[in-house]
Formats: C-alpha cells, sequence, structure tokens
C-alpha cells in the first residue's frame, strides 16, 4: 500500500481520552508531525510512544510542507497531532492535508476529543444546525464587525477564545445580540477545573466579571442562534412554503416566499429544503 498521512485527534485535558486507535497510530508510523514537539513529547511520554516528532506549526508549514509530502510519497506513513484535541479545528495542518490531496496521498482520520462538539453536547442549545466560527478578531472594533455579521444567524454558533480577552469578547456579544441572548459557557473541559453553563449573555457579562477565574484557561462559547427569524410567523410561513412548492422548485419558491414576507432568503431556503425532505420522508 501507498503511504498514509493520517490525522489524529489527541485530548483536550484528560489523558485518558487518548483512543486505543490514535496510540497504535502515533506508534506505528514512521513520523509524527506535531504543533509542538515540546507538549506532544509529554503525551509520547505518558503513553511510552517513541515515534520521531517534527514540528509543523503556523510559522514553519509552508516550508515544512515539501519534505513531509517528499517522505509520504517515499513510502513512510505519517500522523499529524496539534496541542489538543483534532488537527485543522482552528488548529494548523490545513496546508499540508491539502498538499497530500492534491499528490493523490490517502488522508485518513483518526477521530477523538474535539473541544467545540463536547462543549456543544453539554450546554443544552440546540445542535441541529450550528457553525464553528474559531476565534474572533482581537481588536474589539472587528471583532464587532464581525459580530455583527453574525447577529442574524439562526443556527448555534461555537466560539473559540483566549482567557485574557473573554470579558471584552463577551461585553462585545452582549452589545451586538443583546443582554438576553442564550448562551453556553465552557471552560477548561475535561480538565480539573472545568466549568460549564448556560446563561445569557447579561448573566455571562457578571459572571466572568466577578469571577477571575473564569478568565483562566481554555474557553468555548456557544451562542444559541437569532430567534427572531425564528419566532415570526412560522406557522404562516410553512403555509406558504407548502403552497409554492407545488409549483415552483425549491430555489423559485424560497425567492417568492423572501419577496413576500421580507424574511431572508437563505432562511426561506433552508425552510423549503426541509418541508421537502418531510414530504420524502
Amino acid at each position: 500500500m501507498s503511504a498514509q498521512l493520517f490525522v489524529v485527534a489527541t485530548p483536550i485535558g484528560h489523558l485518558d481520552d487518548m483512543t486505543y486507535r490514535a496510540i497504535e497510530t502515533l506508534k506505528s508510523v514512521s513520523l509524527v508531525a506535531a504543533e509542538d514537539t515540546r507538549q506532544s513529547a509529554q503525551l509520547f511520554k505518558h503513553y511510552n510512544i517513541t515515534t520521531p516528532l517534527t514540528a509543523c506549526h503556523d510559522h514553519n508549514e509552508n516550508h515544512k510542507i515539501n519534505e513531509l509530502i517528499q517522505r509520504l510519497k517515499a513510502g513512510e506513513n505519517i500522523a499529524l497531532i496539534s496541542d489538543a484535541g483534532t488537527p485543522l479545528i482552528s488548529d494548523p495542518g490545513f496546508k499540508l492535508v491539502r498538499a497530500a490531496q492534491e499528490h493523490k496521498i490517502r488522508v485518513v482520520p483518526v477521530p477523538g476529543a474535539c473541544a467545540a462538539v463536547a462543549a456543544l453536547s453539554a450546554v443544552g442549545l440546540p445542535s441541529d444546525r450550528f457553525s464553528f466560527e474559531g476565534f474572533l478578531p482581537s481588536k474589539s472594533s472587528q471583532r464587532m464587525l464581525q459580530l455583527e455579521k453574525l447577529k442574524d444567524e439562526t443556527q448555534t454558533l461555537i466560539f473559540y477564545e483566549a482567557p485574557h480577552r473573554i470579558l471584552d469578547c463577551v461585553k462585545d456579544m452582549m452589545q451586538v445580540f443583546g443582554a438576553e441572548r442564550p448562551v453556553g459557557f465552557a471552560r477548561e473541559i475535561t480538565k480539573t477545573f472545568e466549568t460549564i453553563k448556560k446563561m445569557s449573555l447579561g448573566e455571562l457579562v457578571s459572571f466572568v466579571e466577578h469571577d477571575h477565574n473564569q478568565q483562566k484557561g481554555e474557553i468555548v462559547l456557544i451562542v444559541g442562534g437569532n430567534p427572531v427569524e425564528k419566532d415570526m410567523e412560522q406557522e404562516k410561513l410553512d403555509q406558504l412554503l407548502t403552497r409554492l412548492l407545488q409549483d415552483l422548485s425549491v430555489k423559485a419558491a424560497s425567492q417568492l416566499a423572501a419577496d413576500l414576507t421580507g424574511i431572508k432568503k437563505k432562511i426561506a431556503y433552508q425552510r423549503a429544503l426541509e418541508l421537502t425532505q418531510t414530504d420524502l420522508d
């Protein structure tokens, strides 16, 4: 078989979350490309993994790709890991995976921990539709602009945030999304001081502001979607779309519904797709 690139998830805190398959994969490959070799060395020591490590991070990935691709083409299996969790999710690795695909090298995911999914599973906000937004800009003005673009989105929004910016971030969210918007706050997931709470953005600002321990560690914010579009006469919209879909395509029906009601076209389109799928079921 030709060489393969394994994308391996590692624990986000609790070492017992390392899967058996991940351990065996890291032991079997010729080389492991790691975001931080010093941090990964601790994981390797814990599981008695002796495979050589090489650094592959944001600052050297462009230069490292050719070397790694050549080794893969020469028949060496390589694993890619990040500091914690699933590689490429707000971590380096995308360029290497893209290059591997372009060179017809098989890329094999070895799934495991992911902070975004772990937080979403525990905060009690809708998980049927969500978007991962990663880290917001560090400057408040740019962060506010990005939040303004997202404020009307109806799906659940997932963000990562650094501890030294968390208070400013949630204050900006409250200003743009409103104090009553529901939010899940997940900090230090799987670690000793794990904190997972659901509240309003207004309550979260107060919580973080008055407890400085909440301004430490790895943080995931799960923000509920904009309820305005969801609450606006959903039954009438469904009735209109159902009637239009009898004679029109999903695209045409959603466009006409958007023109008649003022609802965003993409929301009407998504609902039309859902109604069509329901009919098929």
